[in-house]
Parts: C-alpha cells; structure tokens; sequence
C-alpha cells in the first residue's frame, strides 16, 4: 500500500503570537519543518512527501523549493479545509496527515501508526495522547477530550483513506500512544520554550 505525507504548513500560527512563520521556527540551528521532514525520510511505511502551503507561508515555500521537497499550494483557511483540499488536488489515496510543529517524531514511531491504520479496519486513524503525559513534559493542555475514562489530546497525526474523503462520515480509530515523540507538538509559547530545552545541543542525544 503506497502512503503519502501530506505535512500541513500553511497555518498562520496565530496562537504562537510570533512574527516568523510556524514551520521557520529555529530549534537547536534547524527550523521546525526539517525535523518532521526528518522523521518521514526515515520512515520505511512513506512513500512520497508534500507539504501543504499557502499565502500564510511564503518563506516556508520559498524553503523546500530551495529543498527540492514536493508542496502543494491551499487556500489557507483552516486545517481540515486545507488538508481535504490537498487530498482532493492530489488525488491522494492514503495518506497520512502531520502537523509541521512535531520536531521529536521519528521513523520508528511512523511506521507504528502506519500498522495500526493497516490492522484496524477503519477508514481513518486519529493519534491520540494523554493528557498526563503532556502534563509530565509541562506543555499546554487544549483540546481535551475523554477516551475509556481517560483525558487525552489530539497528537496532530492522522492517516486517511483519501478514497473515502467524500463521505460525510468516515469510520475512526482512535489510537493513544504515551509517546513523548508525538506529545510534543507546539501551540503555544510555553509549548515551544519546552521544545528548545529539549532540542538543545545538551540534551538532544537524550531525546
């Protein structure tokens, strides 16, 4: 089954509050978008990569063109818009969503979600995280929800079967992984200070 990286990057960051664009965020000398970037290369279960754009990301374009990585230009309204457009443009089939704010994910931990979409029998599958966890990395707590009596929070991953993108309502796997890998996903100013201790030159072999 060929899988596609769709990485949206054409938000504006509002809740960041900061002048440079989300994905152009510098950590430990690289900016945000390469760690993801990184992590997909790696990822034995990706087989193309494309990143969503948009006005509200010129420099973040100008960028991977300079990369030679695949982009695909959306209107810029808001995540899903963007994301369903993407996978309508491109005819995707399926097709696996992330945020360009993820900068510890790894190969490994992509290849997991991969088999779990492959083994469950849904048509989507939604990474989840506990909310304990991001308590424990001190990192913001938006987005709550109930999962079995536990709260947790969206990890910013999904894979979609793009064949079904039509249907009013596709059937959904939730998938918690007590991951720090996907816990840290940066919305907010304490969110990405987190993010630079982590990533700094001294601590970024223990990640």
């Amino acid at each position: 089954m060929g899988i596609t990286a769709l990485v949206m990057a054409g938000g504006k960051g509002s809740r960041l509050n900061i002048s440079e664009e989300k994905p152009l965020i510098e950590l430990a000398g690289k900016p945000l978008i390469e760690y993801v970037l990184k992590g997909l290369r790696e990822a034995k279960s990706i087989d193309a990569i494309v990143v969503a754009v948009s006005n509200n990301t010129p420099k973040t374009s100008q960028l991977l063109s300079k990369m030679q990585v695949s982009t695909i230009k959306t209107p810029g309204k808001e995540y899903v818009y963007d994301m369903v457009y993407a996978i309508k443009k491109l005819k995707l089939q399926t097709v696996l969503i992330i945020g360009s704010d993820i900068p510890l994910i790894s190969g490994k931990i992509i290849d997991l979600i991969v088999k779990k979409f492959n083994t469950c029998g849904k048509s989507a599958l939604n990474v989840v995280v506990p909310l304990k966890t991001r308590k424990k990395l001190e990192l913001s707590e938006a987005y709550t929800f109930d999962l079995d009596e536990k709260k947790v929070l969206p990890a910013g991953i999904n894979i979609i079967n793009g064949k079904k993108i039509n249907e009013t309502e596709l059937t959904e796997e939730i998938y918690l992984l007590d991951k720090k890998e996907v816990a840290l996903n940066i919305n907010t100013q304490n969110d990405l200070k987190i993010a630079q201790k982590l990533l700094s030159p001294s601590l970024i072999k223990e990640v």
